[in-house]
Formats: structure tokens, sequence, C-alpha cells
């Protein structure tokens, strides 16, 4: 009986490790992680880098448990010059373009980057100069959001998943408003780089009504039709791994659990984890979790709380399916 007892006790903690897909053996040391949220950008609601750093931070604990270790590092750049010297990836979630933190940072970076720690910008993260710091993100992820080339519309993305890429592992096609970034300057090319999330945007999303600067573009514009990529990952010569992920401009889509777990897949991939066969764990959120340390206090004008908990109560319930 004792024998029959702990066999079973055993199978089910195999089960357990299995189906939690151990981002590292559970004697190793914890994937460590550091997630740097950028300054108070938009307005309530969207860019909420804070707000997001922290909810992704919350997923993954209790999703992975002692498996990761993650460090969040509050309203831009962290003044301490060791703060990533044990980390396995960067995620910067935070304002780009000319005044990205990281055009101050990008000797740091190269060293960094040359021990192969892997590094994943998300949303306006994406976005530097040509030039210089244009090139150093094609090296570190594949390519970046070139201004005048690449475009940033808001419009609804019907995903296309990479079929076997350990990304979109449990990951179930969504469709999602955001405001997607697309025609990024990759890699001469394509070289390297994989492409995750693709979808192909409306020709109104093309004619830049809705972005900024807005449109039209004539090469955007005449591209209508061509399937765009939101989300690609690339597996650099010294080891390390790079991500970019265009959307994560409005906070109330990390609700919806598959375009969530897409990103806490892409994180413990970065940081050069396994991810789980089935994805990462994803549970149920709350409004209250989602209203949680925004940057700016609840504003009826700017969300429709309604709605937005209709929204959470139907993505909830994909997750009992």
């Amino acid at each position: 009986m004792f024998k029959h007892t702990l066999c079973i006790a055993l199978g089910l903690s195999l089960v357990l490790s299995f189906g939690l897909g151990a981002a590292q053996a559970a004697d190793d040391k914890p994937l460590q992680i550091v997630i740097v949220a950028g300054t108070k950008s938009h307005g309530y609601g969207s860019h909420e880098f804070n707000a997001g750093g922290l909810l992704l931070e919350r997923e993954l604990k209790r999703a992975l448990r002692k498996r990761v270790a993650i460090t969040v590092h509050r309203d831009g750049w962290p003044s301490d010059a060791k703060a990533f010297d044990n980390a396995d990836a960067v995620i910067l979630y935070m304002n780009g373009g000319g005044r990205h933190p990281i055009l101050q940072q990008l000797a740091p970076m190269r060293k960094l980057m040359a021990k192969g720690i892997g590094l994943m910008c998300m949303h306006y993260a994406v976005e530097v100069p040509k030039g210089e710091a244009g090139r150093a993100f094609q090296d570190w992820i594949g390519g970046y959001y070139e201004s005048g080339f690449s475009i940033n519309p808001h419009w609804k993305a019907k995903a296309k998943l990479h079929a076997s890429h350990p990304i979109t592992r449990g990951v179930e096609r969504f469709d999602v408003h955001d405001e997607w970034y697309f025609n990024m300057r990759f890699r001469e090319g394509h070289k390297g780089v994989t492409n995750i999330l693709q979808a192909v945007p409306d020709d109104e999303a093309r004619s830049g009504k809705t972005s900024y600067p807005r449109g039209p573009k004539k090469h955007i514009v005449e591209a209508s039709g061509r399937t765009e990529t939101l989300l690609w990952a690339v597996e650099r010569e010294d080891g390390g791994r790079g991500v970019g992920f265009t959307g994560g401009h409005f906070h109330w889509n990390w609700a919806q659990p598959h375009y969530r777990r897409l990103i806490l897949n892409a994180i413990v991939w970065v940081a050069g984890g396994d991810v789980p066969k089935a994805g990462v764990p994803v549970l149920t959120i709350s409004l209250d979790d989602l209203k949680a340390n925004q940057d700016y206090p609840p504003n009826p004008k700017r969300a429709d709380f309604k709605k937005i908990e209709a929204d959470v109560k139907r993505w909830n319930a994909l997750l009992d399916q």
C-alpha cells in the first residue's frame, strides 16, 4: 500500500513539474529576469509601463514560482550600474525614439549582449533612431521601428502564429485591438529573424489615419494586403536571444490570456529558459489587477470600465475551455 501511494505521489510530482515546464532544472538557479519600466507617458490606460511590468512580474512568479527571479526597475533606467550583472535577460518596456534611455547606454549594453544576455523590447521601446542605435538593435533583437519607414496605427490584429516556435506554445489565435507597429527595419534579407506573430493590417490602418505622425505613407499604402510581423525572435551568434514586440499600448489588453501567454512565453524564451510544452500557465485576472500600479488615477473619460470588465470576464472564460 505504501509503495503504491509513493508511486502515485511521485507520478503526480513528475506530472506537475512537467506541466509547469521548469524554465530550468529544479536544482539549477532560477532564470534571472530584469524588467526596466519607463516613466509616465501617454495618460491613464496607455503606455502603463510600470503597471504592465509589475503585472508581468506577478504572472511569471505565480506561474513558475521559484523557477524565476524577477526584478522590476520602475520609472526608468536603473541608476545602479550593477543592476544587470546577474541577468539572463533584460526586458525594456518604455518610451523610445530620440528619447530612448538606451541611447545613453549603448556601450554598456554592448558588453552585456557580448555575454549572451537576452534582450526583449516591447512597444515604444522597439523604436530607436537609425544609425548606430538602429544597427545595434538589428544585431541584438533583429530589427527596430524606424521613423519615416515604419508606422504605428491603432488596429485589430487577427493573429497568425508561428506553428512550432516555443514562444507560441499553448497560445491560441486571438484578435486584439492595439497600437500595432509594423514595417520594421529588419536585418538585411530578414537574416536570422523568425516571425512569431503576424497579421494583415486593413487599408484603414495603412492609411495612417490613426498613426503619429499622420499618413499616408506611399510605401505603406502600396503594400496593401501584405502580412506584417508584430513579434519576432532571433538567436544571436554570441549565444543570446532577442525579441521585439510591437503591441503593448493599451494596458487592458493584458487581460487577454493568449496575448498575455505569448509575452510570458517570450520572456522565458529570451532568458534562455525552456518554455513549458503547454506554455506558461495563465490564471484569471481581475479589473482591480489591471487598475493596480498605474501611473495616473482612474479616469472614466479614458476608460469604459463596464466594457473593460465585460471583456475581462469574457477573456477569463477562455481559461475554462
